[in-house]
């Protein structure tokens, strides 16, 4: 791991929001067109997140032939995606918004089509405005051999990082959205 992803000594605990949803809830989609979560994406990989204890994260995706690099095996990017969306769902739990510093993958195993992969995610640490993290992607069930692991630099940022930089007509269209909850879930990932 890089000297980036260690968490200085005066570094504190994660604390979980008191109104982060509950351990088991599945935590949906962050926004309908994400291609990690979101349903309105047709290749996307439709992972789904569950709140675990404290400030961890489960999440499980099917590998399809969309997902494909080499043939019958998922494309390395794609399992990056997915570990980086599991890991971006930590935010929630916090109840912040932030977006990826710093993503380090390491590829232990492949993983074929048609793969169910189990995700675990949790927060190690918080410095400031910085979120360590770190997640694994197990097959053949949550306690099956790990093929992927991550860790990584989550820094927090206020809505107006996606105000200044998104195109404003989805901008537009996640603020106008009445339900409070969807709408601060649609800016709670990525650069």
């Amino acid at each position: 791991m890089s000297t980036a992803l260690t968490p200085p000594a005066e570094a504190i605990p994660p604390v979980r929001h008191p109104d982060a949803p509950a351990p088991g809830e599945l935590l949906g989609a962050h926004y309908e067109h994400c291609f990690g979560c979101g349903g309105g994406q047709p290749h996307g990989l439709h992972l789904e997140a569950r709140a675990g204890e404290g400030v961890t994260i489960t999440a499980e995706f099917t590998v399809t032939t969309d997902h494909q690099g080499a043939p019958g095996l998922a494309h390395g990017g794609i399992l990056a995606t997915a570990l980086d969306e599991t890991l971006g769902s930590l935010n929630w739990l916090l109840r912040v918004i932030a977006v990826t510093g710093r993503l380090e993958t390491d590829f232990v195993r492949p993983v074929p089509v048609g793969t169910v992969l189990h995700l675990q995610a949790q927060v190690t640490a918080v410095h400031g405005r910085k979120i360590y993290c770190t997640a694994t992607g197990r097959i053949g069930g949550p306690e099956g051999p790990v093929a992927v692991r991550a860790d990584a630099l989550f820094i927090e940022v206020k809505v107006d990082h996606f105000i200044d930089n998104g195109r404003p007509e989805e901008i537009q269209a996640a603020m106008a959205d009445p339900d409070q909850v969807r709408r601060a879930r649609a800016f709670e990932v990525n650069p």
